[in-house]
């Protein structure tokens, strides 16, 4: 459309290419949280890794998306919440902390083998129009340091992979945000995260395992 719009008005390629303001993104239910109710969410962690999945689409996509607008900051359907006692932070507000902390400064091309979930899907046609990877990423690098968010959908395995472009022997920081896990298994409905900060614990010459249900970023110096 922005094509369209330049040829037709015939702008000269000396004019900026114009971006796309993605406007009000979010997850929300209004079977789950009804506007005659408040439209109030009370997010779970498949809900925290929808959010993650968004950020990563729109670190990838960067290069053609100038703003991205979430709806809303503060209550109904937000990662805030302001109760009597103080602020109520939501699953979704882990994966927008990680996110502003790290993938900032350029975005990094990806390239990304994996299975693919092949169940149903909601529309049908999804799988039609797009992947559906078990593993959904993005990588930026800023003064240095390269960041990589991964992001396994799968609610019930961990997924091994191998990283290429990572020199062996250095430190990797490793973030972590997941559901909190009941009898060995972790509880994707659940309203709470765990979320984990190891250092130097991971060396790139060996796959690294990504919880299932889980978003993961992996920080190394270049």
């Amino acid at each position: 459309m922005i094509d369209q719009a330049r040829i037709e008005n015939k702008v000269p390629s000396t004019v900026p290419r114009q971006k796309i303001c993605f406007d009000e993104w979010n997850v929300w239910d209004p079977a789950r949280a009804p506007g005659e109710q408040g439209a109030e969410e009370a997010y779970t962690v498949s809900d925290a890794l929808a959010v993650a999945v968004w950020l990563n689409v729109f670190v990838r996509q960067a290069k053609y998306i100038g703003m991205a607008n979430i709806a809303q900051s503060v209550n109904v359907i937000s990662p805030l919440m302001t109760t009597p006692e103080g602020i109520q932070k939501q699953t979704t507000w882990w994966p927008l902390l990680l996110f502003s902390k790290y993938m900032r400064g350029s975005a990094l091309a990806v390239h990304l083998r994996c299975g693919a979930y092949d169940g149903p899907t909601e529309p049908a046609w999804i799988r039609g129009a797009v992947e559906t990877p078990w593993l959904d990423v993005s990588a930026a690098i800023d003064n240095g340091i390269a960041s990589l968010a991964v992001v396994n959908i799968s609610e019930e395995k961990d997924l091994e992979a191998e990283i290429e472009g990572i020199p062996s022997g250095i430190r990797v920081g490793v973030e972590q945000m997941r559901g909190k896990e009941e009898n060995g298994e972790v509880v994707v409905k659940s309203r709470e995260v765990m979320v984990s900060t190891e250092e130097g614990d991971w060396q790139a010459d060996r796959p690294f395992r990504f919880p299932k249900s889980s978003l993961t970023i992996l920080r190394w110096k270049c």
